[in-house]
């Protein structure tokens, strides 16, 4: 039996490239978002979709279900899904704060509770998708900024809890990986090229197979050492301070 991995938030962008490096190196795939899943994914034959809203308790409940039933077993968790693009403080209401929570923190802890009990037995592995504005102050995402460093204290925290029973949780805190949306925002604001692309010292966007292929050494056993890990997979963007002048 193939190793199972369930990929969340897997329609598009990075959950999409996450799929599709775990498909690519052996696994099944059970991929989960509010969407259907993407034509890419569709065609491999260990990988099945499973719509879900998982900002209720029965969204992941029915994801794990599906799982099982598919698969027979969970040998890791990738915890992708969550919204980007919040407001500035003093534009984001309550009930933007709630809507970010309930993904971006409340799913990560709903479904890897759920799937705990499945990952003690196969000595499997979670990773979470935390952010490099998780890591460094961020102005302008009032909303998201506070969801991503708390989704890197889960990641430590259950880390230190569940390391005795063999399971091991990391995360990767990517920068800014290429979607359709980051292509146009780099092409029609200047400002954001600078800060995000001139301000990496790699000087370029991340694909999300490199999100991907960083999560995939997470959950093998060439980690099997590390557990509580916070890794950026940003160019070098969170620790650019100082760069130096243009050549």
């Amino acid at each position: 039996m193939d190793n199972v991995c369930i990929v969340t938030g897997s329609s598009q962008g990075v959950g999409q490239g996450i799929a599709k490096v775990f498909l690519d190196r052996g696994h099944a795939v059970l991929g989960t978002d509010i969407k259907a899943a993407a034509d890419e994914l569709s065609c491999h034959a260990r990988y099945v979709h499973h719509r879900a809203d998982l900002r209720t308790p029965e969204g992941c409940e029915q994801v794990v279900a599906a799982c099982l039933a598919r698969f027979g077993r969970i040998d890791a968790l990738v915890n992708n899904a969550g919204l980007g693009n919040a407001r500035p403080f003093d534009e984001t209401t309550e009930a933007d704060y709630a809507r970010y929570y309930d993904i971006n923190v409340g799913s990560v802890l709903t479904l890897t509770r759920l799937v705990l009990p499945h990952l003690k037995t196969s000595g499997g592995a979670v990773v979470n998708i935390a952010s490099a504005f998780g890591l460094v102050g961020a102005a302008g995402s009032a909303a998201y900024v506070p969801t991503k460093y708390a989704v890197v204290g889960i990641t430590r925290m259950l880390a230190t809890e569940f390391g005795r029973d063999g399971i091991r949780v990391n995360a990767v805190a990517p920068g800014l990986v290429w979607s359709p949306g980051t292509d146009e925002r780099i092409r029609t604001d200047a400002w954001w090229q600078r800060m995000m692309i001139e301000g990496c010292p790699l000087g370029r966007v991340g694909q999300p197979e490199e999100i991907g292929e960083a999560c995939f050494f997470l959950a093998s056993p060439s980690a099997r050492f590390i557990t509580g890990v916070v890794l950026p997979v940003d160019g070098g963007w969170s620790i650019a301070k100082f760069l130096p002048r243009p050549r």
